[in-house]
This record gives structure tokens, sequence and C-alpha cells, in this order.
């Protein structure tokens, strides 16, 4: 990772934990409040809503530790980083939710039908839960914030119980209102009004319920490497895009805290260098961290076939997957079968039936790659890996080297030889000379010239071991 992210990092974890702390001082606040008017009406509703944010508290709290250990750098022991521990938590705080909803039902249930409890609703009361409301509205939205900048699934789920705290709290306002209803202006249904307080109860115990289903399920998602929805296809298209990719392959989503881990494996024409499918794979990461910024990606390239692949580009890349170079392949068609020939370099040390084996390999796999090739001939040649003791001697032989210019004008048809060079290694003459050619001469045509010039120098000078002829547009 760039030393220049590492600030950032930084700043973003402290803000994470700046938000986690408010959130617990909040969850505090809230608690007491609640739990001693709570205490002092005897409203079920308040003390449902004291035990719900001591549960945020304890959430919050939870929350704090998991941020603080979350963005700790990976390890040895946790290559993946510590993110999941935001999502262990959510765990965590989604069983509080679960306890606590259990003992709100069995309370409201207990009290609707076969307990009665006196409840004094006063100002205090109100008080409470209006302050209780306005915390709630500002903690929810300023955590809400921070998890979507930074993507954390910690602070998101304390800003649902932020969030779920206002409503819960709502109903607790309204069923204490019906209870001062029924005490001081309907007096004579104050018996059936008076359980307007469990029954708010249970809608606060019902919501939690709620929040604790969407919680849990998005906690396990995550915790059981759930793909997040979506994101697969749209990283499948954005690597589809990429110049030079024939197909996508496997693709592979994971997310661990805020971080997004990707692997995927791209197939890319087997007869690229290894630097363009290199640049091919940092383009395709590139499209990914603009969908998903952040994330991690892992792109595997796999060599394909491609359909613009002619035969003799085929015959070089089974070749070179053997790590011998070819040259000189020509492709023979006979009614749809095909007969290869081709030029192996095998290294100066091979001996020949260890050079013989490997050209018979190759000749196997090219079979197996290509089922209509019926006959493949093979011609073994040095590769040339050895380094000899060759001493220019170009100024002591000026009469070959009149040869050599001769014969190659003579081939030409005009002047077109310079640059030439001789070395002796024993009694062995290695000769490199440079022609030049009208420069809409085909290729073929340009080799074919080059070849006779060797052939014709090698007769006429017999102690020529090898030529080498570099063609050149002329006038260059």
């Amino acid at each position: 990772m760039p030393h220049a992210e590492l600030p950032n990092l930084s700043l973003a974890a402290k803000e994470k934990k700046r938000a986690a702390a408010n959130s617990v001082f909040a969850a505090l606040a809230l608690t007491g409040m609640k739990l001693v008017v709570g205490l002092f009406t005897g409203s079920l509703g308040i003390l449902a809503e004291a035990a719900h944010s001591g549960l945020d508290l304890v959430a919050a709290f939870i929350t704090y530790l998991a941020v603080r250990v979350s963005d700790r750098p990976a390890d040895e022991d946790h290559p993946y980083g510590h993110g999941k521990i935001e999502n262990f938590s959510a765990l965590v705080e989604t069983l509080l939710l679960l306890v606590t909803c259990a003992w709100i039902i069995y309370e409201a249930v207990n009290r609707i039908f076969f307990r009665h409890v006196e409840i004094t609703p006063n100002a205090w009361a109100f008080l409470v839960v209006i302050v209780s409301i306005v915390i709630d509205i500002s903690r929810s939205r300023m955590l809400y914030r921070a998890a979507r900048k930074h993507q954390s699934q910690a602070l998101e789920a304390d800003a649902l119980h932020f969030s779920t705290d206002v409503w819960s709290s709502a109903v607790v306002f309204g069923g204490l209102a019906v209870v001062w209803l029924g005490q001081h202006v309907l007096p004579r249904h104050a018996p059936v009004l008076q359980k307007a307080d469990a029954v708010a109860a249970l809608g606060v115990a019902f919501i939690v319920l709620f929040v604790s289903f969407k919680l849990g399920k998005r906690t396990v998602d995550v915790l059981l490497d759930r793909a997040p929805d979506g994101l697969p296809r749209k990283i499948v298209e954005a690597a589809a895009g990429v110049d030079g990719v024939i197909r996508t392959g496997q693709v592979r989503v994971r997310r661990s805290g805020s971080r997004v881990f990707v692997d995927l494996n791209v197939e890319v024409d087997r007869n690229l260098s290894f630097e363009r499918t290199h640049a091919i794979a940092e383009a395709v990461e590139g499209r990914i961290q603009t969908i998903t910024p952040g994330a991690d990606v892992v792109v595997h390239t796999d060599p394909r076939e491609s359909e613009r692949e002619t035969i003799a580009r085929r015959v070089r890349a089974v070749a070179d997957r053997n790590q011998i170079p070819a040259h000189n392949i020509s492709v023979h068609d006979d009614k749809g079968e095909l007969t290869v020939d081709l030029h192996l370099e095998v290294d100066d040390h091979l001996l020949l039936h260890q050079a013989h084996e490997l050209a018979s390999h190759i000749e196997e796999d090219l079979r197996a790659d290509l089922p209509a090739i019926k006959q493949v001939n093979t011609h073994i040649e040095s590769r040339g890996t050895g380094v000899g003791s060759g001493v220019d001697v170009t100024a002591e032989e000026p009469a070959m080297a009149a040869i050599i210019r001769r014969i190659a004008d003579e081939i030409v048809g005009r002047s077109c030889c310079h640059s030439v060079m001789i070395r002796r290694q024993g009694g062995r003459h290695f000769v490199s000379l440079h022609c030049g050619f009208d420069r809409d001469l085909p290729i073929i045509e340009a080799h074919r010239i080059s070849s006779r010039i060797e052939e014709t120098l090698k007769k006429e000078i017999p102690s020529v071991e090898h030529v080498l002829i570099h063609t050149e547009p002329e006038g260059r």
C-alpha cells in the first residue's frame, strides 16, 4: 500500500473512534435518565426503553472496542486484517437485542393479562422521552455519516440502534399519553387505558425484533463471506470492458469490516508478452477500484487461445510453453490435413538424444493442441547460447570483404552492401553485413534474397561458418 494513504487511514480511524466514543456517552446518559424515571413512575414502557438504551450502551461500548481493533494492519496470523471484529461485534449486539426482547415481551404480557401495576406518568416521564428522541436523532445522524464515509458495519449497527430508539421512544410517549388521558380525562376507562403502557412496551419489543433480524442477517452474511448484493456482477462487467480481456472467469468477493477483498480470473491472449499481460491485470484492478474504492484486489491471468490466433501463432505458443524458441514455421493444408515444418532452437550444450526428446515432446503437444495436424517436421539447431572468442579480422581480410560485397551486390542487382565485419574463431569465419533493399519490398522476399546471399557466401568461401545479414530500407 502506498505510504501516501497512511495519513488518510489514521484520520479515518480517529474519526471512527470519536464517533463510537460519542455514542457511548450518549447511551450512558439516556440509560441513566430512563432508568431513574422508569423506576419513579413505574412505567414498563420507560423501563423497556431503559433496557433498550442499556443494550445500546453495551452495543456502543462493543462498537468502540471493535473500531479500535478493526483498523489494525494485517499481520502474519491475520492476513486479511482485523476488520471482521466489527462484524462479530454486530453479532453480539444482535444476541443482546434478542435477550432484551424476550424480557420485554414476558413482562408486557404479564402486566396485560395477569398483574396490575400502577403507573403515574408525570412531566419528568414525558420530558425524558422527548430528550431521548432529540439525542437519538442527533447521534443516529452522526453515526450514519461516519458509517457511510468509512464503510463501517459496526458504526452502521450503532446508528441503527439509535434510529430505532427514536421510533420506540415515540411509541412509549404515546403509551404514556394514553395512560395519563385515562387517569385525568377518562377515569371510567382508566383500567383499560392503564394497559396502554404495556402495549407500548410490546410495540418497542417488536421494533427491536425487526431491527435484530435485519442486523443479524447482515452480520451472518458477512461472517459467512456472502458476496455483497450485485457487486460480483458489476465487477464482471467492469473487467470485461478492459481492452485485452477475452472473458472473465471465477470471481470471489468477501467483506471484512469496511474492506472488500476481490479475487478474480481473467482470460487473455496467450501470445501476449508478460508486460502486456501485467498491464491488463493492472487495468482490471483500476476498474474495480472505481466500483469499490480501497478494495484489496488480486487478478489472476489465464492464457487462452484467441479467435484471432493464426495456426502459426498457435504453433509458436506451444513451443514457448515448452520454453523452446521456434522460427521458420510453415503450415501446409492438404484437404484439411495439416503438415507443420518448424525450426527449434535448443541449448548448445545438449546432447543429440536430449534435443530429440524435447522435439518429440513438442510434436506431441502440437498434435494435442491442434488435432488437425497430421505430421510435424522439426529441424533442431543451436540456440547460440555459447560465447565464442571470435576476433575481428576485417582489416586483415580485405580480399574476403571485397568478395562478400561483390556477391551481395550481384544478387541484389545493384550496390547495396555495407558495414561488413569478419570475425575469426579457430579456422572458421563469422560474417555480418548490412544490405539495403527497396523499402516497399515484402518481408518474405527480403528474407528469400538474404537466404540466397548467405548460401552463396558459404559456397564461395568454404571457411565461412555463419552469416548474419541485417536488412534495412534503402537509404538508411
